[in-house]
């Protein structure tokens, strides 16, 4: 089984182009199944044992996301074993996704968004560092894993691009506010550099290295602290955000896809049942015979 496994590792990385976040959440998705059924055999893995791994993670009381998650993961795996003729059936074929709860995703207002950017303390490194990282990832809505790969070369200051590489290592080109890039340029001009690599990265731990992507929501969740017991709200908030405001403001719904990165547009529609949301509560507040 962990051949057949390391073999399907290896062709997401090389056909597919997966990043290491994906690669390193379907290895061990992959592995914690191949510990669950106890065998080395593929060809023992049936239908039924599948709905009983199933069972064990409901018992677990995993979240019905990760629960989908982990069955997408068995599903492409065991559809390149049948691919690959390394078995003839493809035993996860009929099993039915669990029913997923569609929550809204959190995001802030406007003027919540204008006092987190003013929260650093623009007179330290650190501070200057925040609050660029703040306006970066509002004025771009990219994905935390994006802003933590990103190095100089990739920020267009003349043009007011970004090029961002996003999931499956596909790049795009993000427009960034003059905001945003001042605020990069001020860390820039004052980040201490220790060692080659870290002068093409553009932002820094406290140590030197490339920030990571739990040093970024811990300090979101600082500077959310500082101005309001809000909760719920993660440095990808910040990307919802940055979609919701765009179409309160009138953007079209594909220019938002092509903005995220988004492969479908199912993936933003989601951010129209928040703006009719919004829409309502203003109707309701302005018509008068609402």
């Amino acid at each position: 089984m962990k051949r057949y496994i390391i073999k399907f590792i290896n062709y997401l990385e090389v056909e597919k182009n997966a990043s290491n976040y994906t690669l390193l959440n379907y290895h061990k998705d992959l592995e914690e199944f191949a510990a669950f059924i106890n065998s080395d055999d593929l060809k023992a893995v049936t239908h039924l044992k599948l709905r009983t791994w199933l069972a064990f993670l409901k018992k677990k009381n995993y979240a019905k996301s990760t629960i989908a998650r982990k069955l997408a993961v068995l599903r492409s795996f065991f559809k390149f074993c049948v691919r690959e003729n390394f078995i003839e059936t493809n035993p996860a074929l009929s099993l039915a996704t669990p029913r997923q709860e569609k929550k809204l995703p959190n995001f802030l207002t406007e003027n919540e968004i204008i006092k987190l950017l003013e929260a650093p303390d623009k007179n330290t490194e650190i501070g200057l560092r925040d609050r660029a990282i703040l306006e970066t990832l509002y004025s771009t809505g990219m994905r935390v894993g994006e802003l933590v790969a990103l190095n100089i070369e990739n920020i267009d200051f003349i043009g007011g691009v970004i090029k961002v590489r996003g999931k499956g290592k596909k790049e795009r080109l993000v427009p960034v506010g003059e905001s945003a890039l001042k605020a990069i340029r001020q860390y820039l001009d004052k980040k201490v550099v220790s060692v080659n690599e870290s002068s093409r990265v553009v932002f820094l731990n406290k140590r030197g290295r490339r920030i990571n992507q739990r040093t970024i929501r811990r300090i979101v969740e600082k500077y959310i602290k500082v101005f309001c017991n809000k909760t719920g709200i993660s440095p990808h908030s910040l990307r919802h955000s940055f979609a919701t405001h765009l179409l309160d403001r009138g953007a079209d719904l594909r220019s938002v896809q092509e903005l995220l990165g988004h492969a479908n547009l199912s993936s933003t529609q989601i951010y129209t049942h928040i703006t009719t949301q919004r829409l309502k509560e203003v109707y309701s507040k302005a018509h008068p015979r609402a």
